[in-house]
């Protein structure tokens, strides 16, 4: 991390859009904790994943939209974002990447579809210390003070200490008011899925199209999880990685088969 006398590089990003709430209120919440460059995508990009744009061009321009913060929108992923902002914007990594604040959950499997959490994977990947944020509210109009209240408690205790360069969280705020949040709980991800269906239509010409819907499963009653801590309003973190090994079935591998 830098020296106490200089202000943190701080990159943020996001998947709902540049111009969405979210990432708005991320800027607010950090603005005081160091030199801020926004580059997010300049629409919503919900639900990308990890993608990145290949065999076709990718676009950026700068924007005025933040007063007094650097800003860039793009025509890519949020994965594409962390990309040209090191190469193309900042000529260097981060001190820190800040993703979000996403509208709505972000706990359990849903870290795997996100392109806020891949967004900040990305950003850890490349060795640069990054945190995603999510607020499990979906509206536009989303109350996010307490989540702003938590970003700045989160990242300004990050901030006083040496990071791991490839530190990873993911970090749910309820959607409760202020008064009723109980505190931060450090959480493993939550086994729990979505039970999937997809609904069948017919467009105005009679061709068939499907819209996906389908209810959220909680499989995993530990006390210890992200939606555990997130249905008992607490903000739950949980330290992720992009290390997909199982390391336990690798060496009951190694141990077990006599493969030639």
């Amino acid at each position: 991390m830098p020296k106490a006398t200089n202000k943190p590089t701080i990159l943020i990003t996001n998947d709902d859009g540049i111009t969405s709430p979210g990432i708005r209120n991320l800027v607010e919440a950090v603005k005081d904790l160091g030199r801020i460059v926004v580059v997010a995508p300049d629409k919503p990009q919900s639900g990308m994943g990890h993608a990145i744009t290949i065999g076709h061009p990718l676009r950026m321009n700068k924007v005025d939209i933040f007063d007094g913060v650097e800003a860039w929108q793009t025509s890519g992923t949020p994965v594409d974002c962390v990309k040209l902002a090191v190469d193309k914007v900042l000529h260097r990594k981060p001190d820190l990447c800040l993703s979000g604040i996403n509208h709505g959950a972000n706990h359990s499997i849903n870290v795997i579809y996100s392109g806020t959490m891949s967004a900040a994977m990305e950003a850890s990947i490349e060795s640069i210390p990054s945190i995603g944020f999510s607020l499990l509210d979906y509206n536009y109009e989303a109350e996010f003070a307490p989540a702003r209240h938590y970003v700045h408690q989160i990242v300004g205790s990050l901030l006083t200490r040496k990071l791991d360069k490839h530190l990873l969280l993911n970090v749910n705020i309820p959607s409760v008011p202020m008064e009723l949040i109980k505190g931060v709980k450090v959480c493993r991800q939550a086994y729990a899925k979505y039970q999937e269906d997809f609904k069948e239509r017919k467009d105005p010409h009679g061709k068939k199209y499907y819209w996906l819907t389908g209810a959220f499963v909680n499989f995993d009653k530990g006390k210890d999880t992200d939606v555990w801590a997130l249905e008992n309003n607490y903000v739950s973190v949980v330290p992720v990685q992009f290390d997909l090994t199982n390391y336990k079935l690798k060496a009951e591998l190694e141990k077990n088969w006599k493969l030639k």
